[in-house]
């Protein structure tokens, strides 16, 4: 992906710390992040001599100084939660990662915010501390979901999207879309997939477009796209989004430390907001579900690598493979079976299955898109 003023800083940073865990070699990491070696070279030598200051094109105030005293370390704390709404914890955390000395417990931080009147005593109150099961790697599932949609005040609505990986909290996806379609979604997934390799899994809701409102259950375009990657998808249960938990908690960030905080007046401005607060959120804001780390510190790039062509699935000698036509149907011992228009022209399998005397299993890849039971009458 090319570097833009917008998020240099950011990309120049995941790039450092992605290269240090060495999960892909250094040439195919260069290449996906859209530079050349001795420009990444130049990153790392620049990072391990200054630290993250070595990656600004400016110099930097330094971030301490000998002569500072608590009044500072106060000025500090109420910097930080007029900037980013974070609580005591978050603070503490953030200032220690900063470099500073002698850094108020979390309680004590809690006060001075009290006593400067930054604290919502309500809010406090309703915040609810949930255990959410959590993927053992990074890139073992990415959830994905809008947040949407809010105003600008010249460009009309606007809605972000939203792509977290399940282990990390590393967001990966987080852009300002004048449309959802499914164009819209795939260009973005395509960037992302160029920079930080193909996941094992996507889970989303069962909304467009990449579910089937009006045909649950049935694939769409995005979907069969995803699934030709070999990336598996799946769909949290209607009424439930707490299956997409972690990016809904994600949402609530989002929208408490940006949104909220902001009148947008296009597209390109809410990006820009969008882009500042991602790097805020993967590489500096500590997060409580991960003991306090950050998420970049907990994200690999997926060495899966964004393949040039799709594939064409195939299929086993056993398999009986069928051709979907123009209506989305395949006829299969004399009944028709509509599995999905966005599969017309692609190949699937029946597959007879191993426990059930006349239930046949259709297969598009590695997806299994619907089961026919030759022992109920045709309808």
């Amino acid at each position: 992906m090319p570097w833009n003023v917008k998020d240099t800083m950011s990309l120049r940073e995941e790039f450092v710390s992605l290269a240090s865990e060495q999960t892909l070699s250094f040439s195919e990491l260069c290449r996906r992040f859209n530079i050349s070696r001795q420009t990444g070279y130049k990153w790392l030598q620049r990072h391990a001599a200054h630290g993250p200051e070595g990656l600004s094109d400016r110099s930097r105030r330094p971030h301490e100084s000998p002569t500072r005293s608590p009044d500072a370390i106060v000025a500090l704390v109420l910097e930080l939660r007029r900037e980013h709404g974070w609580g005591g914890r978050k603070i503490q955390r953030r200032l220690r990662d900063l470099g500073h000395a002698q850094v108020p417990a979390p309680a004590t931080i809690t006060e001075i915010l009290r006593r400067h009147g930054l604290l919502d005593e309500q809010e406090r109150a309703q915040r609810q501390h949930w255990q959410r099961f959590e993927h053992e790697y990074p890139n073992s599932l990415w959830q994905m979901d809008f947040k949407g949609d809010f105003p600008t005040l010249e460009a009309g609505r606007c809605s972000a999207l939203t792509v977290l990986d399940d282990h990390s909290r590393f967001n990966v996806v987080l852009a300002a879309c004048a449309r959802t379609t499914t164009q819209v979604v795939q260009g973005e997934l395509e960037r992302a997939f160029r920079c930080y390799g193909l996941p094992s899994r996507i889970n989303t809701d069962n909304g467009a477009p990449w579910g089937s409102p009006s045909a649950p259950g049935q694939l769409t375009e995005l979907a069969v796209w995803l699934i030709r990657l070999g990336i598996h998808v799946s769909y949290s249960r209607p009424y439930h989004p707490q299956t997409n938990g972690k990016d809904e908690r994600f949402h609530r960030s989002l929208k408490a430390e940006v949104l909220q905080r902001h009148a947008f007046t296009t597209h390109a401005h809410v990006q820009q907001q969008l882009e500042r607060w991602r790097h805020v959120y993967n590489n500096e804001r500590p997060h409580e579900a991960l003991a306090m780390a950050t998420p970049l510190s907990r994200y690999r790039p997926s060495p899966r690598s964004m393949p040039s062509t799709l594939s064409e699935p195939q299929y086993s000698a056993t398999d009986e493979v069928l051709q979907v036509n123009s209506n989305g149907l395949v006829r299969f011992r004399g009944r028709a079976l509509r599995l999905s228009i966005a599969l017309k022209g692609l190949r699937v399998a029946a597959r007879p299955t191993d426990d059930e005397d006349g239930v046949i299993e259709f297969w598009f890849a590695h997806h299994r898109v619907a089961r026919l039971d030759l022992n109920q009458p045709a309808p």
